[in-house]
């Protein structure tokens, strides 16, 4: 029997206002919970158990997913009750697998949504008799991430957290194959870093780690920027996922929204049960969660509106977060990273960074 570990249990901080309200990997992405999304992938992948690793609003993932028949799995959970970092938190849950100390356990981080071939990464934990095999991408600039060289035989061999000089750019992209007796020997009840702690550990006393490069799809959801990216790519079928509510195209919207005949909907965008798109708005490449309402004549362009906001007749939103129930007037202009709170209200022509000159 194949396991999996998923890692769902950070605030999300990065992502606020959404997260104030609703935990980061239960955020609706292309119109189901994003952890939809990576569930899928692992029972494609053959995984049978899943344990997720929760803190946050813990009790949104069980209430959702129950016991994760719906989905072809069967899911555990495990609640965090204070922070024990990445490796702690793989720690915290071992009691619930069923593994050999022998077999594998993949290990998804709750914010990652990759199209990496899982099976290939862990034919390669096999083939070499690994005790960790780690999923590598490349990218452009990798000082933000934790650069992972490797030697001519694919072995690991040094861990470089987010240093100013990478020697390259291939980078740790959240997904590894444990040994579970690996996973037993991590310290209990205290925090562990797999980064700094773990996985440097295992480097010092010789063990076999591995890296599979693959040049797959990869994005850290983390941003408002990366997460609405995410939710087009997933409806444009740029990464692919079973778990999308409806066929990939221009737009998806999901049952019981309104969109007037005259408004544009396009670039991926979703449109969120009971929302509604007023005439003539435009709504590209955005988020509409369930129950927002864009009024007529709006524009939201790259922009996540929470569900229940509300935005006002002929308001222009570029790059925008709104937060959950949210109402912003009529013709306001935000733009470049603005993020409007949970509940805030925002007056008619109160706002704009462009003069309101026709």
């Amino acid at each position: 029997m194949l396991e999996a570990i998923l890692l769902v249990g950070g605030k999300g901080t990065r992502l606020r206002p959404l997260t104030l309200t609703c935990a980061k990997p239960m955020i609706p992405t292309a119109g189901v919970p994003f952890l939809t999304h990576q569930l899928a992938r692992a029972a494609a992948a053959g995984v049978e158990h899943v344990v997720l690793a929760t803190s946050y609003r813990a009790e949104t993932f069980s209430a959702h997913f129950g016991d994760g028949s719906q989905l072809g799995l069967r899911i555990s959970y495990v609640t965090e009750t204070e922070p024990l970092g990445t490796g702690g938190g793989i720690r915290n849950v071992a009691g619930l697998l069923e593994s050999g100390p022998d077999e594998p356990v993949i290990i998804f981080n709750g914010d990652v949504l990759s199209g990496h071939d899982i099976g290939a990464q862990l034919a390669l934990h096999r083939d070499r008799g690994a005790d960790v095999t780690l999923h590598l991408t490349e990218v452009e600039d990798p000082r933000a991430f934790g650069c992972v060289p490797l030697d001519a035989d694919g072995r690991v061999e040094a861990f470089l957290e987010k240093t100013p000089d990478p020697p390259t750019n291939r980078i740790n992209a959240g997904c590894y194959v444990f040994r579970r007796s690996v996973i037993d020997a991590i310290p209990r009840g205290r925090v562990v870093s797999v980064e700094r702690e773990t996985f440097p550990g295992l480097l010092a006393a010789r063990a076999p780690v591995y890296g599979y490069v693959e040049a797959a799809y990869w994005l850290d959801l983390g941003t408002p920027e990366a997460f609405v990216k995410g939710s087009r790519d997933l409806v444009l079928g740029t990464i692919a996922s079973t778990a999308l509510p409806g066929p990939v195209g221009d737009r998806l919207v999901l049952d019981g929204a309104d969109v007037a005949p005259d408004a544009q909907v396009t670039g991926g965008s979703t449109v969120g049960a009971g929302a509604t798109v007023g005439a003539g708005a435009v709504v590209d490449g955005s988020v509409l969660l369930d129950g927002a309402l864009v009024e007529a004549g709006a524009v939201v362009r790259s922009s996540v509106v929470g569900a229940g906001a509300a935005v006002g007749r002929g308001t222009v939103l570029d790059g925008v977060v709104v937060g959950e129930a949210a109402r912003i007037g009529a013709h306001n202009e935000l733009l470049a990273g603005a993020r409007v709170w949970a509940g805030a209200e925002l007056p008619d022509k109160a706002v704009r960074f462009s003069s309101d000159a026709s």
